[in-house]
């Protein structure tokens, strides 16, 4: 039960930082929202936990957040910005694990100590870095393009539930079984049987927070900036 509470705690701290980012930077913070957010699942996704008897990897939560910042997008400023960010955030996430995997070949002084932990962190493999890349950019755009849609025949501002969890739900499903696939399908010491409980788990996990989250989207609609 302990992963589950703090699992909780995780979530709404999540939350609260997004609004903070939004509040304090406008569009723009929006947009490092999703330069850091790429970063840091990527990073937290290589840790797997156990709750409820069920394997899942961490990064859902602030992997989901960025559906929640390209659809406030999408919502506040419209699909070209939308779309600007998705590019914005793939620029990020194939930067970084590019500068990363260079920087994993410098051969460490004798006294180094960072080097392995950079290693079981960065040293991806090429089937999760590809995974990750392909995920991200085939499911934000189809985020992008459901969301569009639902907010000409869901247009009014109590439909915005609609628009935010019916893009998320579906654009999700497709990331996580385009990363799951790419990533672990048949991968040496990964039982199927394993496989399927993070792709369940991941799904389920992140379709939770998408619903959790509704409210998030409803407070940061309502935020006015200065012009």
């Amino acid at each position: 039960m302990f992963n589950f509470g703090w699992g909780v705690l995780f979530v709404l701290v999540n939350f609260a930082l997004f609004l903070a980012c939004y509040r304090m930077f406008g569009k723009n913070g929006l947009y490092a929202w999703i330069g850091a957010a790429v970063i840091l699942a990527n990073i937290q996704v290589v840790k797997t936990i156990e709750m409820f008897g069920f394997v899942m990897t961490l990064g859902n939560t602030m992997y989901g957040t960025i559906f929640l910042a390209t659809d406030l997008i999408n919502e506040k400023f419209g699909d070209k910005e939308a779309k600007k960010a998705v590019w914005f955030g793939f620029f990020f996430l194939l930067m970084s694990t590019a500068v990363m995997q260079m920087a994993l070949v410098f051969k460490p002084q004798e006294t180094d100590f960072g080097d392995p932990a950079l290693h079981a962190i960065f040293d991806l493999a090429p089937r999760i870095a590809l995974g990750s890349l392909a995920a991200y950019l085939t499911s934000q755009f189809l985020d992008v393009k459901i969301f569009s849609r639902l907010k000409v025949k869901f247009p009014t501002r109590g439909q915005l539930w609609i628009r935010n969890n019916g893009s998320t739900a579906v654009s999700q499903l497709i990331d996580t079984l385009i990363f799951c696939t790419i990533a672990f399908a048949g991968a040496e010491g990964l039982p199927w049987g394993v496989w399927w409980q993070i792709v369940i788990t991941t799904y389920v996990l992140k379709f939770v927070i998408s619903v959790s989250s509704t409210p998030v989207i409803y407070w940061a609609r309502n935020f006015k900036f200065k012009e």
